[in-house]
C-alpha cells in the first residue's frame, strides 16, 4: 500500500496538482496570456498619432480646409438639383458631422496635452537636477578658490621678496651713511681671499 501512495504523490508532484486538486502555480514558467474582449493596441503609437492629429487641428491649413468643405457642402445642398442633394436646408447631417469631429478632436487634443505635460515634467525634473549639480559644482569651485587664496596669502611671492631685499639694502645704505666704513663694528673687515691658515 505504501508504494502506491508514493507513486500517487509523485504523479501529483509531476503534474503540479496540490492536495486540494488545484493546479500549482509554477514560478519558473511564464503565465499563459489571458484572452481579452477588447482589442489590444500600442499606447505609444496611439499617443503619437493623437499628437499628429492635434498638431494638424491646430494649424491654419485645417481651418482653411474645413471652411472650404463647409462652403462646398452648403453650396451643393442649396444650388444642386433636388434629386442630387443629400442634406437639405437645416443641414442636419453637416451639424452631425461637425459635432462628431468635435467630439473626437477634444479627447485627442487632451491626450496630446497630457503627453506634452508628461514630457515637460520630465524635462523640468532633469533641469532641476542639472541646476542642483551646477550649484554644487559652483559651491565646490568657490571653496577651492577661497582655499587657494588663503594658501597664497602665506606664500612668499617675488614682489614680496624684492620689497624685503630693497628694505635691507636701504637699511645697509643708512648704516653706511651714518659712519665711515673703517670704524670697527659697522662693517666687518673682509677676510683675505687666499687660503686660510685655520683650514689646514
Amino acid at each position: 500500500m505504501a508504494p502506491e501512495r508514493e507513486t500517487g504523490t509523485r504523479e501529483r508532484a509531476a503534474t503540479g496538482a496540490t492536495a486540494a486538486g488545484r493546479p500549482r502555480v509554477r514560478l519558473d514558467q511564464p503565465r499563459a496570456p489571458r484572452r481579452r474582449l477588447l482589442p489590444e493596441y500600442d499606447p505609444e503609437a496611439f499617443g503619437r498619432l493623437s499628437e499628429r492629429i492635434a498638431r494638424f487641428l491646430g494649424t491654419g491649413r485645417f481651418i482653411v480646409w474645413m471652411t472650404v468643405v463647409i462652403i462646398i457642402w452648403v453650396l451643393w445642398n442649396t444650388s444642386a438639383p433636388a434629386d442630387l442633394r443629400f442634406d437639405h436646408y437645416p443641414f442636419i447631417f453637416l451639424t452631425f458631422m461637425l459635432s462628431l469631429q468635435a467630439s473626437y478632436a477634444a479627447p485627442l487634443i487632451l491626450l496630446a496635452q497630457n503627453r506634452q505635460d508628461d514630457r515637460d515634467r520630465v524635462n523640468l525634473e532633469q533641469d532641476r537636477k542639472q541646476n542642483e549639480r551646477s550649484i554644487a559644482d559652483t559651491e565646490y569651485l568657490t571653496r577651492e578658490i577661497a582655499s587657494l587664496r588663503a594658501g597664497l596669502g602665506e606664500v612668499a611671492t617675488r614682489d614680496w621678496i624684492r620689497s624685503e631685499l630693497q628694505d635691507l639694502v636701504r637699511d645697509l645704505e643708512e648704516r653706511y651713511a651714518e659712519g665711515p666704513p673703517d670704524r670697527p663694528g659697522v662693517f666687518p673687515a673682509e677676510r683675505p681671499r687666499g687660503r686660510d691658515v685655520d683650514d689646514r
